[in-house]
């Protein structure tokens, strides 16, 4: 009660004086109020900003990970395209080296061919026209049989003789030619054969070499693919870089405003204490005049002076 009554007991000047200071302060507060209302106002535009472009970064992101994904499925795909070509390429120069042996077979054969087709028309030229090697064969042991049984005069036995032997070579070359012919048969079909098998290796290589030209035109569809996935590519991967750029300087902005905004709250809830402690010593001051005055004090007052102790 005392020190109540020795504040209250101050010159009016010095009481001017603090409430002069009272105004300063609560003008200073004012404009502190309105710096933390503007932070506020700042740090709300800064998260919605943030917000954005986070949405926007995270969306571009995203493209580029569906880009990636489909550049390294493409690159797979390459692989398994190019390990098949390969094979089937390898295939191919396989069938065309057997094809390529074959076609030298036939080749050979034809040759023989047509050597043997010679030495027939040759023997053909040389025996009689009309004549076959069982007519021949037949006259030949009638002649020997003649020579055998009847008695000749020596020069017509000599005839025969010369006429039996002429007759033995015409059956000989008859045999001959019939070899020849047997002969022409058999290269006829290795040659036939050959070419038979050399057509097929021929046309299964054709088909491999149909499904290895497949592979490498899915193959260059798949490098266009990644070509344009990577065109695509570049200019996201620009503006993720240039969101990213963005999100900082934003981030350390928010940072100094919400600091700011912290400490704008820790001078107000200072200053509520100050205001409240202000308010009692008001309430003793009018409490202290009162009890000069000798009047009646009501609960509030003396609730008023005990906040004063407290304080």
């Amino acid at each position: 009660e005392k020190n109540a009554f020795l504040f209250f007991s101050l010159p009016s000047l010095n009481r001017a004086n603090i409430q002069l200071k009272m105004e300063e302060n609560a003008s200073d507060l004012a404009e502190l109020r309105r710096e933390f209302h503007n932070q506020k106002k700042e740090v709300s535009a800064l998260r919605s900003q943030l917000h954005l472009l986070h949405a926007q970064k995270e969306d571009v992101f995203r493209q580029l990970r569906s880009i990636s994904e489909s550049i390294k499925s493409a690159l797979s795909q390459v692989t398994g395209l190019k390990q098949e070509r390969d094979q089937l390429t390898v295939k191919v120069k396989e069938l065309k080296k057997e094809r390529d042996a074959l076609h030298a077979l036939a080749k050979e054969k034809s040759r023989e061919k047509k050597e043997v087709n010679e030495k027939k028309r040759e023997l053909l030229e040389k025996v009689p026209s009309g004549e076959n090697p069982f007519k021949l064969k037949s006259m030949i042991a009638k002649l020997e049989e003649k020579l055998e049984t009847e008695v000749m005069p020596f020069p017509q036995e000599e005839q025969l003789r010369k006429k039996v032997k002429e007759l033995q070579m015409q059956y000989k070359q008859f045999a001959h030619l019939g070899e020849i012919s047997r002969g022409m048969n058999t290269v006829a079909a290795d040659f036939a054969e050959a070419r038979r098998k050399a057509d097929q290796f021929h046309a299964e290589a054709q088909e491999i070499a149909v499904r290895s030209q497949e592979k490498h035109q899915q193959i260059n569809q798949l490098y266009e693919q990644i070509k344009q996935c990577k065109e695509k590519e570049k200019p996201l991967r620009q503006k993720f870089q240039e969101l990213k750029a963005q999100l900082e300087p934003l981030k350390k902005s928010l940072e100094a405003a919400l600091l700011r905004s912290k400490e704008l709250s820790a001078v107000f809830r200072e200053e509520e204490k100050k205001s409240f402690k202000e308010q009692v010593k008001e309430r003793t001051a009018l409490v202290a005049e009162k009890i000069k005055k000798k009047e009646k004090l009501k609960t509030e007052d003396i609730l008023a002076f005990q906040a004063l102790d407290k304080n």
